[in-house]
């Protein structure tokens, strides 16, 4: 088992631990048990996960502990509402759960963003467990406490920072995983070797088939690998006054092309496609050369993941959206753009590049 401290004292020490392996599923309830962290647990899960995990964790919870729910809510990103969110909370007010209440958070990014939400406001703030069952949950959503729902403006609009308690990432759970849900994983994953780590983003070109074999040693180097470089930029900006932006690259475009689609396009889909676009952007802007370029398209290529926009894609409704994504300053258009494999583009002290719509039209058109 690895085990990653996340160091965030911004004004309150809210650190914690990330522990990585195989078998974790089994220790959760034991160690919720020596920890004491609540009286009553929410399990927040959806309908995908409830019979392939939920059961069993249920069972093993409420052999050690005093109370324990299970909610479930519809598997899909159209559930990421307001409406769920509520729903959730009113399960739990309807059962009773006070202050000392816990929610754990089991499943993929939907239920970790959503329960997490329900966390950091029941009863102004009770422990979140995050149990992340997908790939791209693993390495991104569930770390780093953002939280949010989505909204007919736009995706994560509403919603707060929040950290875990702790985060169990149990890589036999990821064994169900379709190609599908692993690739769209890997697009965060080959993200973070773009942002931080040229090293990271070599061995993903050594390695990637791999992760599609599921080979144990593989999977866990760039699980924890990946929690270690969020962690990190994590730990020196929590709330994204600056660095934290880097990890936004593409998804300024992607976040768009995800929302148009009605979520037809899955998120690592999206996100994939809009590396691909913001690298073309970064041509312009950074001195990001076109080798680097095609390594990037490659390397998504290979993952089995999408480097082009949709078909019919309207670039001007794309931009309208970006127009009010929460990264945009004052209606203009932001991104973090990289300046090389592993370096991102600082302009003026900031991660965060205003870029005008006749370069996004352009970089579509490329």
């Amino acid at each position: 088992m690895k085990k990653i401290q996340v160091k965030v004292r911004s004004n309150e020490d809210n650190s914690y631990e990330i522990l990585i392996g195989q078998g974790l599923l089994s220790q959760i309830a034991g160690d919720l048990v020596e920890a004491s962290i609540a009286h009553s647990h929410a399990l927040v899960t959806d309908s995908n996960v409830a019979d392939l995990y939920g059961a069993k964790l249920l069972s093993d919870l409420g052999e050690v502990l005093p109370e324990v729910s299970m909610i479930v809510f519809p598997a899909g990103e159209q559930s990421k509402t307001r409406e769920i969110k509520s729903f959730i909370e009113d399960k739990m007010l309807e059962s009773g759960f006070g202050r000392d209440s816990s929610v754990i958070a089991l499943g993929g990014g939907v239920v970790g963003d959503i329960a997490g939400f329900v966390a950091a406001t029941y009863m102004r703030g009770v422990p979140c467990v995050q149990v992340p069952t997908s790939l791209v949950a693993c390495v991104d959503s569930s770390v780093g406490g953002k939280t949010a729902v989505d909204t007919p403006h736009g995706k994560n609009l509403i919603g707060s920072f929040y950290q875990p308690w702790r985060v169990y990432v149990d890589t036999d759970m990821l064994k169900t995983l379709e190609p599908k849900q692993l690739a769209e994983g890997l697009a965060e994953i080959i993200k973070y070797g773009v942002i931080r780590s040229e090293d990271f983003f070599q061995y993903l070109e050594a390695n990637i088939e791999k992760i599609y074999d599921f080979d144990d040693a593989t999977l866990l180097e760039v699980i924890e690998t990946s929690c270690r470089i969020k962690a990190e930029v994590v730990e020196k900006d929590e709330k994204e006054q600056n660095l934290r932006k880097i990890l936004n690259f593409g998804h300024t475009v992607g976040h768009a092309i995800e929302q148009l689609s009605d979520y037809t396009i899955s998120h690592g889909e999206a996100i994939s496609a809009g590396m691909a676009i913001e690298g073309e952007i970064a041509l312009g802007e950074t001195g990001w050369s076109k080798e680097e370029q095609g390594r990037l398209t490659l390397l998504l290529q290979r993952a089995g993941l999408p480097t082009e926009p949709p078909r019919g894609v309207n670039v001007g409704k794309i931009i309208d959206v970006m127009k009010i994504d929460k990264k945009a300053r004052k209606g203009k258009i932001e991104m973090s753009l990289p300046e090389c494999i592993g370096k991102m583009k600082e302009h003026e002290g900031d991660y965060g590049i205003k870029i005008g719509e006749q370069t996004i039209i352009s970089a579509f058109r490329s």
